[in-house]
């Protein structure tokens, strides 16, 4: 009997044809299905390729079948991993496919507020050149870096940062400081106090009951006057109301983002009516070269899991193989 996989996303020809490949497979292709429908497909699945739909206790009792769930990307918030463990459910990601594509991104949205890139754009296509009092643009190099998170994408982040000749803090706890030190960066502890110091903040920790309303009003309370935020990682890990006051009182000098705490954006959102944020839809690792990249990996993910030996590295709950 053939391994039936639902695809959250029809896959880049490089993961496609990892799966055509193999004669035992059979796919359903979905595009960001609504619940009820995953649910429906997912009743006689084996494995799931999931994009950023929710894999809850709701979609995972639709499933009697399923035994591996491949994320494409790294993150894995949308998954209930607790009710997958309990299951012997697989949850893999694609670690090392994405981060140099995230980071990239990172720095697009790093400069792209610095340099008021959209709303000069904007200006300028609305018949204008340069405003009465000229638009506030800043220099990178000599300004400081916060980075918060120091894993494959903060850590390719805070070099690209040192080679724009920034002065680098970093602040993850679970990063001794001597290792921060011995990248060439500042180790940060006291996050609040980093905060004071910064001129850019960018964001690439994960999503977890810590890490939610990191940004809040106390945190921007606590940000130098006039730094820019980037936020690369998960939408809520930033209070929309909180950015949106700091955006508006001019303590934050703009907001660079690909999430936002509800996605996909909904009309009327405050962030669309201010300048100098600029907005991406969730679709930093998603270049060409990285798309294909993840493709490939959670194709290959989903095939080892469902053969029955999946790679622990890839493994968000690599305590279900002490089971078997």
């Amino acid at each position: 009997m053939p391994y039936r996989i639902v695809l959250g996303r029809p896959l880049h020809p490089a993961g496609a044809a990892v799966l055509a490949a193999r004669a035992d497979v059979e796919t359903i292709e979905m595009f960001d299905p609504p619940a009820p429908a995953l649910h429906a497909a997912l009743a006689n699945a084996d494995g799931l390729v999931a994009w950023l739909e929710r894999v809850d206790k709701t979609a995972l009792a639709a499933a009697p079948r399923l035994r591996a769930v491949s994320r494409i990307g790294v993150g894995f918030d949308t998954v209930d991993i607790p009710a997958c463990t309990e299951r012997g459910i697989a949850v893999m990601v694609v670690n090392g496919t994405n981060d140099l594509s995230v980071a990239e991104h990172a720095m697009m949205l790093m400069l792209g507020v610095a340099r008021r890139a959209v709303d000069s754009d904007a200006h300028i296509k609305q018949g204008g050149w340069w405003p009465k009092d000229g638009p506030r643009m800043v220099d990178l190099a000599g300004k400081t870096a916060l980075v918060v998170g120091y894993g494959r994408i903060g850590s390719r982040v805070a070099a690209y940062a040192r080679a724009f000749h920034m002065r680098v803090m970093v602040h993850d706890p679970l990063y001794h400081p001597a290792r921060i030190a011995s990248d060439g960066h500042i180790p940060a502890r006291d996050f609040k106090k980093a905060l004071t110091e910064a001129d850019v903040v960018t964001l690439h920790c994960p999503l977890t009951p810590e890490t939610r309303h990191l940004m809040d009003e106390a945190a921007f309370a606590a940000l130098k006057p006039g730094a820019i935020l980037v936020n690369t990682a998960r939408g809520p890990i930033v209070k929309q109301e909180a950015v949106v006051a700091a955006l508006q009182s001019g303590r934050l000098m703009g907001f660079g983002t690909d999430v936002l705490e509800i996605e996909p954006a909904t009309p009327g959102n405050p962030l669309f009516s201010l300048p100098n944020v600029i907005i991406s839809p969730h679709s930093a690792a998603s270049t060409e070269e990285g798309t294909a990249r993840m493709a490939e990996a959670a194709a290959r993910n989903i095939l080892a899991a469902l053969d029955g030996a999946p790679d622990p590295a890839m493994m968000v709950n690599p305590e279900i193989l002490q089971r078997r």
